[in-house]
């Protein structure tokens, strides 16, 4: 701070020394915001909107600073600064019309944007600026399409409005503004439109051979293309015009991060050059709040929660930091399992923040949060507030379906796990089989309520099949690898659908020989469980051929394996008591 402040005392001797000065130090302030070196060009915007107050650009360039540092109401109040010194400004309307769309006025954006197109005549920057307020992040980090093509449309028309006559012929070319072409490459590429950001992105390099955000752009543009060599040059090449560009350094880095996450052979160490070029991003851009938060959006891309509670941590104890750095608090905090930290961090910005700028996934580590600290109630409220916000949003099925099975609330935890097994992208087969086991013991416990007491409902028989089918999808996806204990469950429940115990039909019999097979085919029973379950499928063969059979010898047998187990199987007991004394089978 005192660097800048020394900058800003050194601005202000330069004050009677020609307006010269000021028209290169508003373009050192244009080539700070460039650079992403928001601080440096906020102090030399702050002098010049007091040493040349009635330059409305000035005002301008000082607003868009404060928007992309995420101060929309500064920005606000700094950009009608501007229309108080130039009621015509088209740039400074062009700033309210960028506010109006962050706080989701759309009509105040349509308004302030007409005007100001109305009075940009062939300047091309109210166009440009447009075009990138339309291409600000949302607060979940993406840029809808609809919004890439309202940029791509109000920056087309900028370059027509702004074209020049060509000099060999009485014909209209090209705007002749880099910047324009830059950011209509943006908007093209967010639409998927590759070749048409190429194009924009080398007209651009073409009008501005020495652009090092040309270069970048285009190495962005072959980073999504997968293109991670060709990356590699263009941020090499911005560089080696302007060796202290940090956002040649940024790109690079999620970049290499990219590369880490594509090519797993590669992960170790384009991990490390990420950091590397990350932290020289840092350096250059004056390392500033604003910028650690840069470093913490690339450290939650990265997933290095050590290093996010580190520095958000630090953040969060200044009273100049962005508000944001508590949602990365929280975040990071639920991730490295320090619960109480990150519940105090998410409940300060979730109760701090604009409304409009909480996310489902706030809620979501909201909600795990209060169910890691033993809020349940809270937390089921926060994830279907995520869900109310975003209804994609079905990873937070899991987390329901976790907290409704810890509290047996069975029949819930099954309905959830089942919703979350079948449209998330990040389900395994273990998430149908909770469903399964929701499905089944919420019927189980309704079954013994049936049984208890035969004045109460009737056990919801929709929750056998619903388990039956989450088991069978199981055994279906799972082949030859499925678990024993899937074959078990099949069979419990074609047991349960046994209405007449006095004459059963032995549906649980191919399941209880399937789970045997395979439970055998592990080696011998390791835990009491293991042997619980041998000695309850053995006990069930035996019945069924004492019973149903009238095959003693099978009996024996399936009784005998269930008393070889455990001693004192009361089943099996029962069973050859009856056969030493006489007894015969009914």
């Amino acid at each position: 701070m005192k660097i800048i402040s020394k900058i800003a005392a050194a601005g202000l001797g330069l004050v009677f020394m020609g307006s010269s000065v000021f028209a290169q130090s508003l373009a050192d302030a244009k080539k700070a915001i460039d650079a992403e070196q928001f601080q440096k060009a906020k102090s030399m915007l702050k002098n010049l909107v007091v040493t040349q107050s009635t330059k409305d650009e000035n005002y301008f360039y000082l607003g868009w600073v404060y928007i992309k540092q995420d101060y929309p109401d500064s920005a606000k109040a700094v950009f009608q600064k501007g229309l108080n010194v130039n009621p015509i400004s088209a740039l400074n309307y062009a700033g309210m019309g960028i506010v109006a769309r962050l706080d989701k006025d759309n009509s105040g954006a349509s308004t302030n944007f007409n005007k100001a197109v109305s009075l940009a005549a062939k300047d091309s920057k109210p166009y440009v600026y447009i075009g990138k307020g339309y291409l600000l992040p949302d607060a979940s980090g993406k840029v809808a399409p609809a919004d890439a093509t309202a940029a791509l449309d109000i920056l087309t028309k900028g370059n027509t409005a702004s074209a020049v006559k060509s000099k060999d012929k009485n014909a209209t070319a090209a705007s002749s503004d880099p910047e324009l072409f830059i950011t209509m490459g943006e908007a093209d590429r967010i639409l998927l439109k590759s070749n048409d950001a190429y194009t924009n992105f080398s007209t651009a390099l073409t009008l501005d051979p020495r652009s090092p955000g040309a270069n970048v752009a285009l190495g962005v543009l072959w980073k999504y293309a997968d293109n991670f060599e060709d990356a590699e040059k263009q941020f090499q090449a911005a560089l080696a015009i302007d060796p202290n560009y940090g956002p040649a350094y940024r790109e690079w880095a999620e970049t290499d991060l990219r590369w880490a996450q594509s090519v797993p052979s590669k992960a170790s160490e384009k991990v490390k050059e990420a950091a590397v070029q990350y932290k020289k991003y840092i350096s250059l851009t004056d390392n500033s709040p604003e910028s650690q938060m840069r470093y913490a959006d690339f450290l939650i891309n990265a997933g290095d929660f050590q290093t996010l509670q580190q520095v958000t941590t630090e953040l969060a104890k200044s009273s100049n930091s962005n508000l944001r750095a508590f949602r990365y608090l929280g975040y990071a905090a639920y991730e490295n399992k320090d619960y109480p930290a990150g519940l105090t961090a998410m409940n300060t910005w979730i109760t701090k923040a604009d409304p409009k700028r909480i996310i489902p996934r706030d809620y979501l580590y909201l909600g795990r949060l209060q169910i890691a600290t033993k809020q349940d109630s809270l937390g089921i409220q926060s994830l279907q507030k995520a869900l109310q916000l975003d209804s994609g949003y079905v990873d937070v099925y899991q987390d329901i379906a976790k907290s409704d099975f810890a509290a047996k609330k069975y029949k819930e935890a099954g309905e959830a796990y089942d919703i979350y097994a079948f449209k998330s992208r990040n389900a395994k087969l273990t998430d149908h089989f909770y469903a399964g086991m929701g499905y089944y013991f919420g019927f189980t416990i309704e079954d013994q309520k049936t049984i208890k007491d035969p004045k109460a409902p009737r056990a919801d028989s929709v929750l056998l099949a619903k388990a039956d089918t989450a088991f069978g999808y199981v055994i279906q996806k799972a082949g030859a690898s499925t678990p024993a204990i899937a074959y078990l469950y099949r069979a419990r429940i074609a047991d349960l659908r046994e209405t007449d115990r006095n004459n059963i039909k032995g549906l649980a019999k191919p399941m209880y020989e399937k789970f045997i097979a395979a439970a055998v085919a592990k080696g011998p029973p390791a835990t009491q469980q293991d042997k619980d379950q041998l000695t309850e499928a053995y006990a069930y063969l035996g019945t069924y051929y004492e019973f149903k059979e009238k095959d003693d010898t099978k009996a024996a047998e399936n009784f005998g394996k269930a008393k070889d187990i455990d001693p004192a199987n009361k089943q099996a007991l029962d069973y050859f008591k009856r056969k030493a004394g006489g007894g015969k089978s009914k």
